[in-house]
């Protein structure tokens, strides 16, 4: 894995003196990083692919709206030659705001995304690179007025450290629910073992459909792990989702990019079901670390009398189980009935918006968003940048 070194912006990425022991690199785009960055992207890459280098360079290439614009805060150490310590690859929109409407720096995600956040180095003080990176983006300028991140862990130790890092900078935080995320611990276990500790409704309704449409004949699935095979298997995913029940891909080149890179790095399974020689339904895995996430499935609805999307269904996580060997299974998010009724376990992804009482805009939000005593603090924050005028009268 490697930055993609194009033209760097000299002033974009000259790091600047935070303290005496960090520096603070601010970016206007991922090919301004040093390539000592990569190391920092693959380590956090272990934890998810929503992390990692590529998924950040395909959104960037091809998810990003005609006026929003990246923006990266990098911290690196001043005692160990620039050694990366901690990154947040951010986004804003760069198009004129019209009257006191905020500029606000988010995450760089979107609905393709359901994980972020932020990059820091296992051997570093997680408290002190969360602080150090809100103070940055507390003293960039110009002001930001919120900082809005979405797709956190809930329970992962940078929820609770950002939440206090921008506290500590200033800022107003609420927190916000953001999705539910079922995922399946497998514990060693084989296909047949997981099925056979399905509900039993569920069990004996894929066993019923699988049958059917196994003795019909008719039906074969392929899986395509990597370059071989690729195009005419993105082809065919196309023509499925094109003939679903699903809304067309706002940023139709996202997903193509997305299967072409994960097929690059090995991450890639995507599964056709094909009905009488006919691409049928199709499903994007990504597996990475022990991990399978179901990324997108789809299915041609002339087929749904076959129950086609549920015998791919099995097929992919018979896959997973058997020949990958993953020991977790990931639906990603939402809490749509048909993820539990195969995932056994649900987590939470929540959002941090920290508001900046010190700009009019971050003191709306704070009126928006919060209220009450927020709203007071806020208001006595920003008086304190509005100097009263002298009264050189005499006193009565």
């Amino acid at each position: 894995m490697r930055l993609s070194m194009g033209s760097a912006s000299a002033v974009a990425s000259a790091p600047v003196i935070c303290d005496q022991t960090t520096l603070v690199r601010v970016c206007e785009i991922l090919a301004d990083l040093p390539e000592r960055y990569v190391a920092l992207f693959e380590n956090n890459a272990t934890h998810s692919f929503f992390l990692s280098l590529p998924w950040f360079e395909n959104f960037c290439e091809t998810a990003l709206d005609p006026f929003e614009k990246t923006r990266i805060f990098a911290v690196e150490s001043a005692e160990a030659s620039g050694t990366p310590v901690a990154m947040l690859v951010t986004r804003y929109d760069a198009a004129p705001k019209r009257g006191l409407q905020p500029r606000t720096l988010s995450s760089l995600t979107n609905f393709y995304t359901s994980l972020y956040a932020p990059l820091v180095s296992p051997s570093q003080d997680l408290t002190a690179s969360l602080g150090t990176l809100a103070r940055a983006i507390k003293a960039d300028r110009p002001a930001w007025d919120a900082v809005d991140l979405k797709w956190l862990d809930r329970d992962a130790p940078v929820f609770s450290g950002l939440q206090r890092a921008f506290r500590d900078a200033g800022m107003i935080v609420q927190t916000y629910f953001s999705a539910g995320n079922w995922y399946l611990p497998v514990n060693g276990r084989s296909y047949r073992e997981y099925l056979q500790d399905l509900r039993s409704s569920v069990r004996n309704i894929a066993s019923s459909k699988n049958k059917k449409i196994e003795r019909s004949g008719r039906a074969h699935v392929d899986i395509v792990t990597g370059m071989a095979g690729l195009e005419p298997a993105i082809e065919a995913y196309e023509r499925i989702y094109a003939s679903s029940w699903k809304v067309p891909e706002p940023y139709p080149h996202f997903v193509p990019g997305l299967i072409r890179t994960c097929a690059r790095h090995g991450w890639l399974r995507l599964g056709v079901a094909y009905v009488d020689g006919e691409p049928a339904a199709a499903q994007i895995w990504i597996v990475s670390n022990g991990t399978a996430s179901i990324y997108k499935i789809a299915y041609d609805k002339r087929y749904a009398g076959l129950s086609v999307g549920s015998f791919l269904t099995t097929r992919m996580m018979e896959y997973a189980l058997d020949v990958d060997k993953v020991s977790e299974v990931d639906y990603l998010t939402g809490d749509d009935k048909y993820k539990q009724d195969w995932m056994s376990h649900r987590r939470e992804r929540w959002g941090i918006l920290a508001m900046n009482p010190r700009t009019p805009g971050g003191a709306l939000a704070i009126a928006r968003h919060v209220g009450g005593r927020a709203i007071k603090r806020a208001l006595v924050s920003l008086s304190g940048r509005i100097r009263p005028a002298h009264n050189n009268s005499p006193k009565a």
